[in-house]
């Protein structure tokens, strides 16, 4: 196995441990992955919730990645264990504060997070794009785009969640190509954020190409990831609902690793694993209370793609 890091793969993650979870009612009319806990007990959910992620952190940092561990005390922010959706960290210094599209997603935003990113790395300048929710364009960070470091491609698909004008004007700043598209599920519903649907890992990707409605772009898009030298393993309809493509290569003590749940674990065939395993070790954490939220691992995961003071 390949032991050499890769800017694709941070080292480092912040993660969110809430302590009042619940599947948040103010996302669920776009959010297709999401499910009710009508008639759930509400208070077990949260317990469960916070469980997982402390075994998640313990397990991250059992395998040397970094984890920035915070807590959320507060019950307004339902969906605060997803922090990928509101900041991003990248090469030379930058961070990006981004548009929620939920009203009570916009209070996930935290000056203490910001602040421990400076204190511990390079920070040179925080690009707040936040003001654009007045003018109802959002884009939702790392959710709504998946970052190609290596080739510096921003994969996009079409949503509530994602503004052409937020990805352009962020692509501009960071220095990526923009690469929007559109893509729908099994019932033709748009597929709310990109991260669900794409991992791009330094070696492969995790992609459910069928759900890419137009076929040239399909084609232009696998054909990018294979130039750039990646296996492109695709995802079946059912594999993407189950959050195989909400995965996160990270740097860990020893060498590369991929960061997905124990559910996305499950529905990948033994072919796939192969594939990935060949050049990154699995490693699933169990996370099923917070994927009724509608997200995964990856969600749970900001990269910290900073260097260290």
């Amino acid at each position: 196995m390949i032991h050499r890091s890769s800017i694709q793969a941070p080292g480092a993650v912040v993660v969110i441990r809430p302590h009042h979870f619940s599947p948040n009612q103010e996302t669920a009319s776009d959010n297709a992955y999401q499910r009710s806990a009508v008639g759930w007990d509400l208070t077990v959910v949260a317990q469960a919730a916070y469980d997982e992620v402390t075994m998640a952190a313990t397990t991250l940092e059992e395998h040397g990645v970094t984890t920035h561990l915070f807590e959320d005390e507060t019950t307004e922010t339902p969906d605060s264990v997803f922090p990928n959706n509101w900041f991003s960290t990248h090469a030379g210094g930058h961070v990006a504060l981004y548009p929620m599209y939920a009203r009570n997603r916009r209070k996930e935003r935290r000056q203490d997070v910001i602040e421990m990113l400076k204190q511990y790395y390079r920070v040179q300048d925080v690009i707040d794009y936040s003001g654009l929710e007045q003018d109802n364009i959002f884009l939702e960070g790392t959710g709504a785009m998946v970052l190609d470091h290596i080739d510096r491609v921003a994969y996009a698909i079409k949503s509530n969640r994602t503004d052409p004008l937020a990805l352009e004007r962020f692509c501009t700043h960071f220095n990526f190509e923009p690469m929007a598209f559109e893509a729908k599920d099994a019932n033709g519903v748009a597929v709310y954020h990109t991260n669900v649907l794409m991992c791009i890992a330094t070696d492969f990707v995790l992609i459910g190409l069928d759900m890419i409605s137009c076929p040239d772009r399909r084609q232009e898009i696998v054909r990018r990831f294979e130039q750039s030298g990646r296996e492109v393993i695709a995802l079946s309809d059912q594999q993407v609902a189950n959050f195989a493509a909400n995965a996160i290569e990270l740097q860990g003590a020893t060498g590369r690793l991929l960061a997905l749940s124990a559910r996305a674990y499950n529905v990948l065939t033994l072919p796939q694993k192969a594939i990935i395993e060949r050049t990154v070790p699995l490693v699933p954490l169990h996370v099923p209370t917070i994927e009724m939220a509608g997200g995964s691992v990856r969600c749970m995961l900001a990269g910290i793609h900073l260097s260290a003071r």
